[in-house]
């Protein structure tokens, strides 16, 4: 017989969707929601940092001031531009789960000036099909609301879960490139590069 008392799962699952709901998100997919960091971010955004499962194609791990001074980066693209890489949470539950979103790469290469598009998820909710998805959506929101005519996405050349990701949310090879922020003799050098177009500029 049912009563009017919420067993503790139930009730941990029905807080977890009010408190998704007050979060400000700037858009939505089906299933994650996008939006500016926040202080409690901090933490969980360094254990990603520092999972070397996470870091695999990184030079090396991230330490917790590390990653403040990259969410303080984070938030000063966003004042500058009016969009950046967003925090990402599961609607479901309100769970932060990592990022995805837009960045202008401070390098020099062939291509650039440009828009890139990057993320970094939590391993935990990898396979699941949400860095596809947050692309797709994150393409959505660059041409018909920001504007954008093009984006850019690139991984070393052995990162090839990062490189199918670009490709299933409709990348185009773009080429190759050694990165010049790394030496030349250095492994995750060597880089490919894909390219998305607004369906208006092709």
């Amino acid at each position: 017989m049912k009563t009017g008392v919420l067993c503790s799962r139930d009730a941990g699952f029905v807080f977890s969707r009010i408190f998704a709901a007050m979060k400000q998100y700037l858009f939505t997919s089906p299933r994650l929601g996008f939006r500016q960091w926040l202080p409690e971010d901090t933490l969980p955004f360094a254990a990603i940092n520092a999972d070397p499962v996470a870091m695999e194609f990184f030079p090396m791990l991230m330490t917790e001031e590390e990653t403040r001074n990259m969410i303080a980066r984070m938030q000063q693209h966003f004042d500058q531009y009016g969009y950046g890489l967003y925090a990402v949470d599961l609607l479901e539950t309100g769970q932060f789960i990592g990022f995805v979103g837009f960045n202008h790469p401070q390098f020099e290469a062939w291509f650039t000036p440009c828009v890139e598009i990057g993320w970094r998820l939590a391993p935990a909710v990898w396979n699941n099909g949400y860095a596809t998805e947050a692309a797709i959506r994150c393409f959505e929101y660059a041409f018909e609301e920001l504007g954008l005519k093009d984006v850019y996405a690139f991984t070393t050349i052995s990162n090839k879960k990062s490189e199918r990701i670009m490709q299933k949310a409709g990348m185009q090879h773009a080429g190759f490139f050694d990165h010049p922020k790394l030496a030349a003799d250095h492994p995750f050098a060597p880089h490919t590069l894909y390219r998305i177009t607004t369906p208006t500029s092709k």
